[in-house]
């Protein structure tokens, strides 16, 4: 029997959110199942308006069509996990009723699933001997902390260890020391104890047997 390969489209919050679609990928992987998301580029078209709908329908016309799965990145920030949810799967179930939804939703924001690995933003910060102390949150806290991204940047910041011209540098590569950051997530590291990243396994776990069941 040939093993089928599913497509699928990924539409992120921003470009440097992509790597999570790597990440949904490998967690497919893992349960037996391959599946590979086209991430559009956007500028290709005239502009697109920031909707969830209007991002599917737009990243629909750049893959060329149909695909089996639309897996949708939005923080959760203030408006929390259900609401978003549910404007994720209202946005994509008009454009297809037959095609698998997987919302991917950090609690508050992205930079929480960051905020666990003590060694890996070390490393990011080119001081992976460090000992300085930088300030990170427990893992029962991450999720209530109100603005992650910044507390990433500091920690980011006190990992590295440096003053002047070296911090100032430091300071404008965070958007790519965070992408860094993004890219070395391990799925089986401190994130898998959030609730966030245990739905998101949750419900690629719920699509693998929707898929593998026999149709009625």
């Amino acid at each position: 029997m040939t093993h089928r390969l599913y497509s699928g489209l990924f539409v992120s919050e921003g470009t440097s959110d992509l790597p999570l679609a790597d990440l949904v990928e490998s967690i497919f992987v893992r349960l037996g199942v391959t599946v590979r998301l086209s991430k559009p580029d956007y500028s290709l078209l005239p502009r697109v308006p920031k909707d969830v709908r209007s991002r599917v329908e737009a990243g629909l016309r750049l893959v060329g069509g149909s695909v089996d799965l639309v897996v949708v990145h939005r923080d959760a920030d203030n408006a929390g996990h259900h609401a978003r949810q549910q404007e994720i799967i209202a946005a994509v179930r008009p454009i297809s009723d037959t095609t698998a939804v997987i919302p991917v939703i950090p609690v508050r924001m992205t930079e929480a699933w960051l905020l666990l690995d003590e060694a890996t933003i070390r490393q990011v910060a080119g001081n992976p001997r460090g000992r300085a102390e930088i300030g990170l949150p427990k893992h029962h806290q991450v999720e209530s902390i109100a603005d992650p991204k910044d507390l990433l940047r500091n920690c980011l910041l006190k990992a590295a260890e440096v003053s002047g011209r070296r911090r100032d540098t430091m300071t404008k590569r965070f958007n790519q020391h965070r992408r860094q950051l993004l890219e070395r997530l391990d799925p089986d590291g401190p994130v898998a104890r959030l609730d966030s990243w245990g739905r998101l396994v949750a419900d690629i776990d719920r699509t693998v047997k929707e898929w593998r069941s026999p149709p009625h």
